[in-house]
């Protein structure tokens, strides 16, 4: 195959990558714009395995990129759901503490809220709870009255449609295999041939580490999988849970805790737990890969993660294990589901950075090194805030270049 030439090639078509050559060919239409995806078919990772939740932005810190553009992100997406005719529910969230330890946290969640400016958030107490959502437990809460879902797959895959109705091109079977810089250009080698571009952009995901080493940079970090495991409840049951029941996360982490979520058809999940994966791409408990596995054994700050937090990951495991102990964490937000009331539905894994020092990366970060610029981490709520961190990379594109001048 001959080598394609292309002003601007985006390495993976999740919902990220996808936003971004989205905003890419709505803001310059002549240049010639080129997502590229390893799959058969766009969306197939941590976009495709989304419990759907358009996030609000009340969990992150003030001031923060994640906090900011999440706030934004919550109104840009259902506002595009409309737009494009796609699900959308806006069913609102309570996030409930069960027990007088949970308190600060909840206050804390409450203030974050209210400074990042998510719309309508108040403090709630049993009976007020218990109005919303009638089966949840609760001595006080949170309301989210703006709290949604949507189906981010077929977000997605609109957002694919809308780059080629602008004239750019989404490109699947095109694995990036390495990465030549050279004078004024880059040049990609995939599994479809050689794609020259003057610039890339890092949106792969579980991969992102391994493409940012392609490419000779030294971001001092590395993707670690969690694997989320999510149960439905049986149809009979459904009727319990009218919108999103979320517990008091740990802030020591950057997980939210086993909750409820009603879909946008009607169905309801429960979970998911936070598992460390032996497999980046590995849907099931028995998933594993020895290059993966390896390669997060050899990354310092990996062990000094599990010193700190083994007995977490290993609640974590046994909680993967044994449906009773999942429910049990289930029923903590909702006492009247029961064992038989759920069933195994599937996994998704995140991609969380981890630096050298073990610290597990809370906000979203950026990079710009030889005319790649890496997204490094950009977990939930990447799909809920993906339009305005699209707008956030091409600002900091106009900053190395005068390609992106308006």
């Amino acid at each position: 195959m001959d080598d394609q030439q292309c002003d601007v090639a985006i390495i993976g078509a999740g919902i990220v990558g996808l936003a971004v050559g989205l905003e890419l060919t709505r803001c310059y239409p002549a240049l010639k714009i080129l997502v590229l995806e390893k799959e058969s078919e766009v969306a197939a990772h941590q976009t495709g395995h989304n419990s759907g939740v358009i996030h609000s932005g009340i969990y992150y810190k003030p001031g923060s990129i994640k906090a900011r553009l999440s706030v934004e992100g919550a109104a840009a997406m259902a506002q595009f759901c409309r737009e494009h005719g796609l699900p959308l529910e806006v069913c609102g969230k309570i996030i409930v503490a069960t027990c007088e330890g949970e308190l600060p946290a909840l206050e804390e969640l409450l203030r974050r809220g209210r400074a990042n400016g998510v719309p309508g958030v108040r403090e709630l107490n049993g009976d007020e709870i218990r109005a919303i959502e009638p089966h949840a437990a609760g001595i006080r809460g949170i309301h989210v009255p703006g709290g949604a879902v949507t189906d981010y797959k077929m977000v997605a895959q609109k957002y694919a449609e809308l780059i080629v109705l602008g004239g750019g091109e989404v490109l699947t079977g095109a694995g990036v295999r390495g990465i030549v810089r050279k004078p004024g250009e880059i040049a990609l080698e995939t599994a479809a041939g050689v794609i020259r571009a003057r610039y890339a952009i890092n949106c792969a995901g579980l991969q992102s580490d391994r493409i940012a080493k392609m490419a000779g940079a030294d971001l001092g970090l590395q993707i670690v999988p969690f694997r989320g495991e999510f149960f439905e409840v049986v149809p009979a049951k459904r009727p319990v849970v009218r919108g999103l029941i979320y517990p008091v996360p740990d802030p020591r982490f950057p997980f939210l805790g086993v909750h409820l979520i009603k879909r946008t058809h009607g169905e309801v999940e429960v979970g998911p737990n936070a598992v460390l994966a032996f497999k980046r791409e590995g849907y099931t408990r028995t998933a594993f890969s020895f290059a993966d596995t390896a390669q997060m054994a050899l990354f310092s700050g990996f062990w000094i993660m599990a010193s700190k937090y083994w007995k977490m990951g290993c609640e974590e495991f046994y909680r993967s294990w044994s449906k009773h102990v999942f429910v049990r964490s289930m029923q903590k937000l909702v006492p009247s589901l029961a064992y038989d009331d759920i069933h195994p539905l599937g996994s998704g894994v995140r991609a969380q950075a981890l630096d050298r020092s073990g610290g597990l990366l809370d906000d979203f970060r950026f990079e710009f090194q030889h005319r790649i610029l890496h997204v490094c981490n950009v977990p939930s709520p990447a799909a809920t805030a993906s339009l305005p961190i699209a707008r956030e990379i091409l600002s900091q594109l106009k900053q190395a270049d005068p390609l992106f001048t308006d």
